[in-house]
């Protein structure tokens, strides 16, 4: 069957996660694909306000790491492939939508605060459910904005959303020297004139990916 479990970690102490036991019991289902994604409070959410109010205090950063590398050394072990620095599927069942996004492929979406991309241009819904739904019974797009890619921000992109995934990106010989910093750190690996990514260098994403 083709099935995804999401699962999110780095969720707040005061709620007694045990996450290995979630994981295990994740990997005894034994789904073809798994999504795991760190917890992000969104200050508009109900627990983004009980966090500003001081009723719930967030997931210390260590946490986030412990549990990000917990969740690759289970799950790898179990026999899934991490390909993603957020997703993991068994030999051959990769999910082919998630993919596309990483890959470049025109999208579009139709949902508020969807957002769609034509190969050129990025475009974004309006965000709350009733300004989408009043544009709409106007008769209007309810596109909020867009943005036309030019080559820097494509490079960028394709940098990062390389990065992201197990395939890597290509070692050029301006980057000859960071990739060999990231090799000896455990940050990264080179095959084939590629660099990957390890679990390790997957949680410095965000820092490594503006280097290339």
């Amino acid at each position: 069957s083709d099935i995804s479990l999401d699962l999110i970690f780095a969720v707040p102490r005061a709620l007694g996660r045990a996450w290995r036991s979630d994981l295990d019991r994740a990997i005894a289902l034994a789904p073809p694909h798994l999504s795991v994604y760190g917890l992000t409070v969104e200050s508009h959410t109900p627990l983004g306000k009980w966090t500003a109010r001081g009723d719930v205090e967030e997931a210390p950063e260590d946490d986030y790491a412990t549990e990000f590398l917990e969740a690759h050394e289970a799950l790898t072990a179990a026999g899934f492939e991490h390909y993603e620095v957020s997703n993991y599927s068994r030999p051959g069942r990769r999910s082919r939508h998630n993919s596309a996004y990483w890959r470049r492929v025109p999208y579009l979406g139709v949902g508020p605060s969807a957002h769609s991309y034509d190969g050129a241009r990025r475009s974004w819904n309006e965000r709350e459910y009733e300004a989408w739904r009043e544009r709409l019974s106007r008769g209007e797009s309810p596109m909020a904005g867009d943005e036309l890619l030019t080559p820097e921000m494509i490079e960028a992109e394709d940098a990062y959303l390389g990065l992201r995934t197990s395939t890597g990106v290509a070692v050029t010989s301006g980057s000859d020297r960071t990739v060999q910093t990231w090799v000896e750190t455990g940050w990264g690996t080179v095959a084939d004139g590629r660099v990957t990514l390890t679990a390790e260098g997957w949680l410095r994403l965000d820092a490594l990916a503006p280097a290339l």
